[in-house]
């Protein structure tokens, strides 16, 4: 791991956003819910997408650059796409966690499988993923048009296959087999 970021700078821009989203998702958290300071914790909290621009101009440049398109690449679009498509339920899940230790809020809690929120939640995360697949199809795409050489575009137009056959197997072990609840039988009241 640590020689496949030394030798390829996209690899280490990943990792560093990676940390980047977390760090600023922590420190924006503890102002709110540590220091009480609303205002910072906000603008940390809104800062968060900027990780995703840098990783976005990064790739560019390095595309741009001459860099052969590689698995990293493609990989960089699909982290983006996870980040915009997951990033902000990622950060209420976090939001409720700090909320349940630091400030006394109710202890977050998984839906019931079988229940409607279960459902949901199940239908919502693999919207989440065909969001996240939409994303990094149209960033791969824009890469291949704007900066993509020749020799460059297989590797990108690759990605994009993957993306969406990762989103068919997410459906498969997903929402394709959840159970929709059945509705609760209505009780009249007894007419006189």
């Amino acid at each position: 791991m640590v020689e496949l970021i030394r030798d390829n700078p996209i690899a280490a821009v990943i990792v560093l956003c990676e940390f980047g989203f977390w760090a600023l998702v922590v420190a924006g958290l503890a102002a709110r819910y540590l220091l009480r300071l609303r205002r910072l914790s906000a603008a940390l909290l809104v800062a968060v997408p900027l990780v995703d621009v840098v990783l976005v101009v990064a790739v560019l440049l390095d595309l741009h650059r001459g860099s052969p398109a590689t698995a990293i690449h493609g990989l960089a679009a699909v982290y983006l796409g996870f980040s915009v498509a997951f990033g902000p339920a990622l950060v209420r899940w976090a939001d409720r966690h700090f909320a349940h230790r630091f400030a006394g809020g109710p202890k977050p809690h998984r839906p019931a499988k079988g229940s409607p929120e279960r459902y949901r939640a199940v239908w919502q995360e693999w919207y989440r993923v065909v969001a996240a697949a939409a994303i990094a199809s149209v960033t791969l795409l824009g890469m291949v048009v704007t900066v993509a050489g020749p020799e460059q575009e297989a590797a990108l137009w690759w990605w994009i296959g993957r993306v969406w056959m990762v989103v068919g197997i997410w459906f498969l072990a997903g929402p394709a087999f959840e159970r929709r609840p059945s509705e609760p039988e209505r009780t009249t009241a007894p007419t006189r």
